[in-house]
């Protein structure tokens, strides 16, 4: 176990981040996959995520599939082999997501990925679940000294532990997403337990890697302290692929970005209680004054019986003054509910 005696202060200050998982719902299309990036973008989330399958680097003729989903391809390694893009080609979708102002991560299944994206030059990494037990990928993405996202879906504490311990073996940069691998994934097993259980565990900032098919899981999981959001995107749920079911619509994805954005502002620092906007005129409006609860005559020693609390505040003696009036006697007759001021009475 690793435990860390102070979480970084990020951990509570900076904004949730969406990343958008776009993954293969592109179905090999490069078009598609420019068609996601200027979705998302329009979506609010700050990241488009891919993966980069390499084929030969990743795969073999007898990987099977996860689902059989596919009418066009013979294998998993031939699907593999749809979905690549050239180096030429990531070039441009990197750029296409930097001319939107949003980040392009991708995650690598490979170290001839890793190769290929080094030389993208971009700044971070995402592991999936599958690859925590990887040494060799998990050394090679350490070894570039670029923050790594690690994915927890198909590990458990022990497994989880020893990937974190490989990547501190070089730094330190490890962001650690809560995930459970179903495709869709029922609200039972989403695990959102974990959230704060991974925090405490290992004192880096978490997320939450979702495949709910719903925004439901992502509110939830930043309301439990998650920062970074991660859903897969499609256009509709009944596309071709093996995520789609799994997936947000561009629309869900859009009111997703707007409840993390509401609790962002309900998670940020007060120093009191927060108090309505306009909370000293409605305090007016709803506070109460001293008054009498019946006829009184000059003279009359006021006890607890003869008092009533009416609104609003501000047209008598305040309330939370009512003792300082008790065995006071008054010096002018007070009709039945009227207020009572403090130079209606004798004494200090």
């Amino acid at each position: 176990m690793f435990i860390h005696s102070q979480l970084p202060a990020d951990q509570y200050t900076m904004a949730s981040q969406l990343i958008a998982e776009i993954g293969q719902a592109h179905d090999g299309s490069l078009g598609m996959a420019h068609a996601f990036i200027d979705a998302i973008a329009s979506a609010g989330a700050q990241v488009a995520k891919f993966q980069m399958h390499l084929a030969h680097a990743e795969s073999s003729q007898w990987e099977p599939f996860r689902t059989p989903f596919s009418y066009e391809d013979t294998t998993r390694q031939e699907y593999w082999r749809r979905m690549e893009f050239t180096e030429t080609q990531w070039a441009g979708l990197r750029d296409h997501c930097a001319e939107k102002g949003i980040e392009c991560l991708i995650t690598p299944f490979s170290l001839a990925a890793v190769e290929c994206i080094e030389r993208l030059g971009l700044s971070r990494y995402k592991l999936g679940s599958a690859d925590l037990g990887n040494s060799l990928l998990l050394d090679c993405v350490a070894r570039t000294r670029k923050p790594i996202v690690l994915s927890s879906g198909m590990s458990n504490w022990s497994e989880l532990d020893q990937a974190v311990a490989r990547v501190k073996r070089v730094h330190d940069a490890i962001s650690i997403l809560q995930c459970t691998t179903a495709y869709p994934c029922p609200p039972e097993a989403w695990g959102l337990h974990c959230i704060p259980a991974i925090a405490s565990r290992y004192g880096f900032p978490v997320g939450y890697s979702d495949h709910s098919g719903s925004i439901h899981a992502g509110i939830a999981a930043r309301a439990l302290g998650a920062k970074i959001i991660e859903v897969h995107a499609c256009f509709d749920r009944r596309m071709f692929g093996p995520d789609a079911k799994a997936s947000l619509t561009i629309d869900e994805l859009t009111e997703l970005r707007k409840g993390l954005d509401m609790l962002d502002r309900a998670d940020a620092p007060c120093q009191d209680k927060p108090s309505a906007p306009d909370a000293e005129n409605l305090k007016q409006v709803f506070g109460r004054s001293l008054a009498t609860n019946k006829n009184l005559q000059s003279g009359h020693t006021i006890n607890f019986e003869d008092l009533e609390a009416k609104k609003p505040a501000g047209r008598g003696i305040p309330v939370s003054e009512c003792e300082s009036v008790l065995g006071r006697t008054l010096r002018r007759d007070l009709a039945a509910w009227e207020f009572i001021q403090w130079d209606d009475l004798d004494g200090e």
